[in-house]
Formats: C-alpha cells, sequence, structure tokens
C-alpha cells in the first residue's frame, strides 16, 4: 500500500471512529476542496464508492447539497458530512461548488445493464437528469457516478430515508421499481458518459 493511501485509509478511521465534534479542519490556509479531497477525492473522483464523483457535476446541485447538511436537511450515515460542513461558510460552499464542477467528468464504468436503459426512458428521470435537462441546475447529472452510490441513494429515497422531493415524483417513480430494477438503472446510468 502506497503511503498516500495508507495514510488516508488512517484518516478515514479516524474520521469514522471518532465524535464528529472532535475534528476541525479550519487552520486558515485550507481551500474549500481541499476540506473535501479526503473522501471524494482532489479532483472529486474518487475511486470509493460510498462517495459520490463530484468532477462535473452541476455547480447549483453540489451547492444544494452542501447548504441542506449544513442546516441540518440532509445527513448521511456516519454523520461526517454534516460534522464538515458546518465549518464551511456559504461563499467557501460555493467556492467548493464551483471548483468540483470545473473538474474533468470522471470516465463511465464499462459494464452497463441492458435493461437499465429500458427503465431510463419509461421512468422519466430524464426529464430533470438528463444532461439536456438545462431548466434544472440544481438536479444531478447521474451518470459516470458509482453504481453502489446510485442504487443506495435511490434505496434511500425510494424509503423515504432520504429527502429532498418535495413533490414526491421520485419517490413514486422508485417505489414502482424493485430491487433489481434499482441496480439495474443505477448500473446504465453509471455506464453513460458525463458531459455538458
Amino acid at each position: 500500500m502506497a503511503a498516500v493511501d495508507r495514510a488516508a485509509a488512517l484518516a478515514l478511521v479516524l474520521l469514522s471512529a471518532a465524535p464528529a465534534a472532535a475534528f476541525s479542519f479550519d487552520d486558515g490556509d485550507t481551500a474549500a476542496h481541499e476540506r473535501c479531497a479526503l473522501c471524494h477525492g482532489l479532483s472529486g473522483d474518487t475511486p470509493r464508492q460510498k462517495f459520490p464523483r463530484l468532477a462535473g457535476q452541476r455547480q447549483g446541485y453540489i451547492e444544494k447539497q452542501l447548504s441542506a447538511f449544513r442546516a441540518g436537511r440532509r445527513s448521511n450515515d456516519g454523520g461526517q458530512m454534516s460534522a464538515v460542513v458546518t465549518e464551511l461558510t456559504p461563499a467557501q460552499i460555493t467556492e467548493a461548488a464551483a471548483w468540483f464542477a470545473a473538474q474533468p467528468h470522471p470516465a463511465p464504468y464499462a459494464d452497463a445493464h441492458a435493461g437499465g436503459g429500458d427503465l431510463w426512458r419509461a421512468s422519466g428521470c430524464g426529464d430533470c437528469h438528463a444532461q439536456s435537462a438545462q431548466d434544472a441546475p440544481d438536479m444531478p447529472w447521474l451518470s459516470s457516478q458509482h453504481p453502489d452510490y446510485l442504487a443506495k441513494q435511490m434505496q434511500d429515497l425510494r424509503g423515504g430515508l432520504r429527502d429532498g422531493d418535495p413533490g414526491g415524483v421520485m419517490q413514486a417513480q422508485l417505489r414502482a421499481l424493485d430491487g433489481a430494477g434499482v441496480d439495474a438503472l443505477a448500473a446504465w446510468l453509471s455506464a453513460q458518459e458525463r458531459r455538458e
């Protein structure tokens, strides 16, 4: 294991094992996006399936989610995001979102589930999440995302564990899918190229 990998692994263990309040990232010199790098990678293209790839994502969406974590409207499984984001000012949230949005798009996964494309087209998800949907700047692009991350978020939305769907449109669409359908849709999306 390379020294950088060992250091990142140790930092991740410490971050997940210690109370969130014990961490302070504010050293005065750290850029906002660098605070996110431990989990998401400096360029936003983390290889770890648990964390979303932020590279090339819509700036408005990243800002919306960071603000939701900061305000307590969204949480993640371990609470690390809430702890980190509370130390960011609104200006730093904008800075971090702009940084990741400007990074090169991540490469798509090689394997696509054949049925996932049919589910995408039948579900109407593309009305908001398609890259041509320019009227939804705070909706995420789902292409080239980690399939495990996508499937978990879809399951959380489907089960009401994740908020952010005030009209219940996504919940209704996702409840029409079984677990295999969610996995197929996630696999297909992960294999689509992210581009503007």
